[in-house]
């Protein structure tokens, strides 16, 4: 029981000394999607997205942050997406999901190293690592979008594929702590709009999908600024809080 009070206590302290532009980009999505969701007809579509985007967003601020809850809310946030994306019939957006979990969410909860000084961790791409990256996520366009349309009654498998292929490689770039991973997420946030305006025009999901990706958009464009990624004095600051409070929480797990 005390172990599980110290978790719920370090995922409370994760969501504490966050850059302010971080809490007011929640501020805004919070209410951009509480508008979206009462002037549109309810359903149990338009509310799991709700609590899935509320989710998503928090979790992703955390990862600009550097900040390891974003396990524990992605993990969260992609259960609902699955299902919006099953409803939608973007299958690939599924196992977006799926990828996530695996490269961003189930690490930080399983490996206790994960959760210790991520911002010293952090590293950057050499050309060679560059080259693999392009090309995975090339290769996994090609692939993906072939085998969606052959296999499944995806309507949009193509830009399905565009969407899953960059935010896949992200998550496996994330994963591998490169700060580059903000390129992939720039572009992933475009090609998720693209895909959510598209998949709302055709009338197979709710423009809530595409609000969370603008700021999904506006975050990831944010972090090239404020984020410990690449933000060399937030870095450090960072870096000695979290060195501070694991010594912290040493000593009272000793007494």
């Amino acid at each position: 029981m005390h172990r599980v009070i110290n978790y719920f206590k370090f995922l409370a302290h994760q969501l504490t000394g966050w850059h302010k532009a971080s809490y007011w980009l929640f501020g805004f999505s919070l209410g951009a999607q509480v508008m979206t969701l009462v002037s549109n007809p309810f359903s149990l579509v338009s509310l799991i997205t709700f609590i899935g985007t509320t989710l998503g967003v928090l979790c992703i601020l955390a990862i600009n942050q550097a900040k390891s809850v974003n396990g524990f809310l992605g993990v969260l946030s992609a259960m609902c997406f699955v299902y919006v994306g099953f409803a939608a019939k973007n299958y690939l957006s599924i196992g977006e999901q799926l990828v996530y979990m695996a490269t961003l969410d189930l690490p930080v909860l399983l490996s206790p190293s994960w959760n210790q000084n991520m911002v010293s961790k952090i590293r950057s791409f050499t050309w060679r690592s560059t080259t693999v990256a392009v090309l995975a996520t090339v290769v996994t366009y090609a692939i993906s979008g072939f085998l969606i349309g052959a296999l499944t009654n995806d309507p949009r498998p193509w830009i399905d594929a565009i969407s899953f292929s960059i935010s896949a490689c992200a998550g496996v770039i994330c994963f591998m702590r490169f700060k580059q991973q903000y390129l992939w997420w720039v572009a992933s946030g475009i090609a998720q709009m693209i895909l959510w305006a598209v998949s709302f025009r055709q009338g197979d999901a709710t423009l809530a999908m595409f609000v969370n990706s603008s700021v999904y958009l506006m975050n990831d464009v944010l972090a090239f600024t404020i984020s410990p990624w690449y933000n060399k004095k937030n870095q450090a600051a960072e870096a000695k809080k979290e060195t501070a409070y694991f010594a912290q929480l040493d000593a009272v797990n000793q007494n």
